[in-house]
């Protein structure tokens, strides 16, 4: 990491060399973690905002790549919007420390955590390495339950109005276009997503827990042993023989992960395989917070119901 570190400054200083100070200073300069708040930032800020995700979608969010030149997007931004509760811990920091930019520290006016309103769950009693340390601050894939998701975007107003309260007023009206939007969407899926309560599911990561609860579905295990532990050929092994057991109905596999493992667990057990994105982004068909929740709810439907 540290030599990763050294490597960026010097990237970063020849950068600098070579770029104008002209850059847009009219526009509020936003990076975000992954594309879900990139869209929620412009949904509430609009034509203040110049908006770049470090993330595209198709990306593990505890793992997307460090690039030198997220470190230069970092040291430019006014604002940084993360989704919170350590999710971004693989990456976050080493280019935090990189970039040099006090606006956008943890604690800074500009440092906007996305999960501020959101009680986690799966909140460890313990932290332990040897126990996958994915989650130390409990379950982060806040994201994807739209009801969360307008806590995100509350989240995501204030801090923009803390830092720019001269545009308040445009905060809070679009704010409440937004979640306007999202609660006849929230009441449509709600109707939509009869036919899944009950339903049993085994992911490869526990990125659908918000999801499943959601939706009155049950969590039946991973394929992986814990979060961030990989899976072995003895717990698949159990894990086939519980979901025989249990009639677990679903297998999903987030986009991000190996697809052999998945299919080959759904085929031992007779249950439906299911591919999902993880964010906005992950699919062609996702390209905003509303159709991202769309696509994942009639996808899971279609397998359900057999389409």
């Amino acid at each position: 990491m540290r030599a990763f570190v050294v490597s960026l400054l010097t990237l970063l200083t020849l950068a600098f060399a070579h770029t104008s100070s002209a850059a847009a200073a009219d526009k509020i300069r936003v990076v975000t973690t992954i594309p879900d708040l990139a869209d929620m930032t412009r949904r509430i800020a609009g034509d203040l905002v110049d908006v770049t995700s470090l993330a595209t979608g198709v990306e593990d969010i505890h793992a997307v790549p460090m690039k030198p030149s997220f470190a230069l997007l970092l040291n430019r931004a006014d604002i940084l919007v993360l989704l919170g509760l350590e999710a971004e811990h693989a990456f976050l920091p080493g280019l935090l420390e990189a970039a040099r930019n006090p606006r956008v520290l943890r604690d800074a006016p500009g440092y906007i955590d996305c999960s501020v309103y959101v009680t986690p769950l799966e909140i460890p009693t313990r932290i332990d390495r040897s126990l996958g340390d994915q989650h130390p601050m409990g379950n982060p894939h806040i994201n994807l339950d739209p009801v969360l998701g307008k806590d995100m975007a509350r989240a995501i107003a204030d801090g923009l109005t803390r830092n720019y309260p001269e545009h308040a007023a445009v905060f809070k009206k679009n704010l409440d276009d937004f979640t306007a939007e999202l609660d006849a969407a929230i009441a449509r899926w709600q109707r939509e997503a009869a036919p899944l309560k009950g339903k049993k599911l085994v992911s490869y990561h526990p990125d659908l827990l918000y999801f499943a609860e959601r939706y009155g579905m049950i969590p039946a295990g991973t394929i992986e042993i814990r979060a961030g532990v990989d899976p072995t050929p003895g717990h698949i092994a159990e894990l086939e023989e519980t979901m025989r057991r249990d009639h677990v109905d679903l297998v999903v596999r987030e986009r991000h992960y190996p697809a052999n493992l998945a299919a080959t667990v759904a085929e031992a057990t007779g249950a439906k395989l299911v591919e999902l994105p993880v964010m906005v982004g992950g699919v062609p068909e996702a390209k905003d917070y509303i159709s991202f929740i769309d696509y994942n709810l009639h996808t899971m439907l279609k397998a359900v119901q057999g389409g």
